[in-house]
C-alpha cells in the first residue's frame, strides 16, 4: 500500500511540473532583467514551451510555441491595448509563409509572404482611411 501512494505522490509531482510556469521579466529589447526595470514579462509553459509575453499591465504582447528555443509555429503580436497587431508563422526560428500586420482598428495595414526569413513577393499595405 505504501508503495501505491508513493508511486502516485511521484506521478503528481512530475506532473505539476511538467505544467509548470516561470515569470520572466524583460526589458524592451526581451533581454531578462529584473522585475523593477522591466517592460514586459514572458510565462513559459515548460512542457510544450507555449511562451507567452505580457505588457506590465497585463495585456499580453506576444504568443508563440518554441521547439530547442527555436520559434516554431504560429506567432502573435498585440498591441499594448489588447488589439491584435501582426500574426504569422515561424519555421526553425525564421518567419515563413503568409504575414499580416493589422491596425489598432482591426483594419489590414500590411499583408505578404515570408520564406526562410526573407521577404518575398509583393507585400501589400492598405492605408488606414480607405
Amino acid at each position: 500500500m505504501k508503495i501505491k501512494l508513493v508511486f502516485f505522490l511521484c506521478i503528481v509531482g512530475l506532473s505539476l511540473k511538467m505544467n509548470a510556469q516561470e515569470k520572466i521579466w524583460l526589458d524592451g529589447n526581451l533581454k531578462e532583467t529584473n522585475q523593477s526595470r522591466s517592460v514586459f514579462y514572458k510565462i513559459e509553459k515548460l512542457a510544450g514551451k507555449k511562451s507567452i509575453i505580457y505588457f506590465k499591465n497585463g495585456n499580453i504582447f506576444r504568443k508563440y510555441f518554441s521547439v530547442n528555443k527555436r520559434k516554431k509555429g504560429k506567432f502573435e503580436e498585440y498591441y499594448s491595448t489588447g488589439e491584435l497587431k501582426t500574426v504569422g508563422t515561424f519555421e526553425n526560428d525564421l518567419e515563413e509563409g503568409i504575414w499580416k500586420t493589422y491596425y489598432k482598428s482591426g483594419k489590414i495595414k500590411e499583408r505578404g509572404k515570408y520564406k526562410n526569413g526573407e521577404k518575398v513577393g509583393v507585400w501589400k499595405t492598405f492605408y488606414k482611411n480607405l
